[in-house]
């Protein structure tokens, strides 16, 4: 089949997930071109080469460790007119080069219009439908309510009508729609060949806290070590080292860690529960989704939900690690293996 694959450029988690996807379906014989934006697009031109086209899509605008709402509608209203007229001219060479038998949207905008305007079955593959196509798994505190409504009526929008969502999530959830698969989230090969072990470092990966604050908090705490992730800095300081980003480093120091800490986002979170790691996590103000993640870490027992990075909640995690490691490990996934299946399962179907 030709298939066209729609990957959002906020966020590398939808690349890095789409990336396997991807990979599997050009095993599988299948023409895939991959229109993407921004960060995404340059990760998965370097893996895909000239299967990888570059679109203009949205960017959030963040204020204070937190998505500015303003901020994001006069950002993307700024720069609207050159990127209508950028996927403009992708559409028209879409049009007179490939002729697609079926959409794979990520939570992508500009493939999903594509479809509906041609008529073309759509497949959606992402975490975010679990707010629209699921019954929710906490109780949604009155604090949060407004950004829940806000994301669950963008997650609604966004893809709809598609031929068959698939879920991908860390937690169980019951479907309250028809079309859907819940299924275990997309893990990224070095994951998955990653063999876990018990060091004596903690691991940090987040980019909303300053430099500064995360020192503060993490001196003290002396007896314990600290790697540390997202600062864009190679830096020794005590007990605390800073790293610049490189996967293969990452991967090592996630694998031999003895808990993380991290903001909501499902990607990391994902990776930390298939290696049984457990989590302290912090989510980013306003985003709901974020919030959402580390509720369920909290609910499943694998780890803690605290609104900001503080010494004394680190202490009590802390207390607790042995405890969560013993509720971590019950989790089990087998690689990508039931997604794939279903995945062509549901090919074999739309070709019939």
């Amino acid at each position: 089949m030709k298939i066209l694959y729609g990957v959002p450029g906020e966020g590398m988690g939808h690349a890095t997930r789409s990336k396997v996807i991807i990979e599997h379906l050009i095993r599988e014989k299948h023409q895939v071109l991959v229109l993407s934006s921004s960060r995404a697009y340059t990760f998965l031109k370097q893996s895909f080469g000239d299967c990888v086209h570059e679109i203009k899509g949205l960017h959030f605008s963040y204020k204070d460790a937190q998505i500015s709402k303003l901020g994001t509608v006069l950002l993307n209203l700024k720069q609207a007119p050159e990127s209508i007229l950028h996927n403009v001219s992708r559409y028209l060479q879409l049009q007179h080069d490939f002729h697609p038998d079926l959409i794979i949207s990520d939570f992508e905008s500009f493939t999903f219009a594509y479809a509906k305007f041609h008529r073309l079955p759509i497949i959606s593959i992402d975490n975010m439908q679990v707010l629209n196509r699921c019954k929710p798994t906490v109780k949604i505190p009155l604090q949060v309510k407004d950004d829940f409504l806000v994301a669950q009526a963008i997650v609604k929008a966004k893809v709809p009508f598609a031929q068959h969502y698939f879920i991908t999530s860390f937690f169980d959830a019951v479907i309250s729609k028809n079309s859907t698969s819940l299924v275990k989230p997309i893990i990224r090969d070095a994951i998955i060949d990653a063999k876990p072990t018990q060091g004596n470092h903690i691991l940090m990966y987040q980019t909303s806290t300053t430099f500064k604050k995360v020192k503060e908090v993490l001196n003290q705490l002396p007896n314990e070590r600290f790697i540390i992730y997202g600062m864009n800095t190679d830096e020794v300081d005590g007990h605390m080292q800073f790293k610049k980003f490189s996967e293969t480093s990452f991967v090592n120091d996630l694998a031999s860690s003895s808990a993380v800490i991290a903001n909501g986002g499902f990607s990391f979170i994902s990776e930390a529960v298939y290696l049984h790691k457990p989590i302290y996590s912090f989510p980013i103000k306003g985003q709901f989704e974020q919030w959402y993640n580390a509720a369920n870490v909290e609910r499943l027992g694998y780890g803690r939900h605290f609104e900001t990075l503080e010494a004394d909640h680190l202490k009590a995690f802390l207390y607790d690690v042995p405890s969560f490691k013993q509720n971590l490990s019950a989790y089990a996934q087998q690689g990508n293996i039931d997604l794939l299946n279903e995945l062509d399962a549901i090919l074999v179907s739309l070709r019939q």
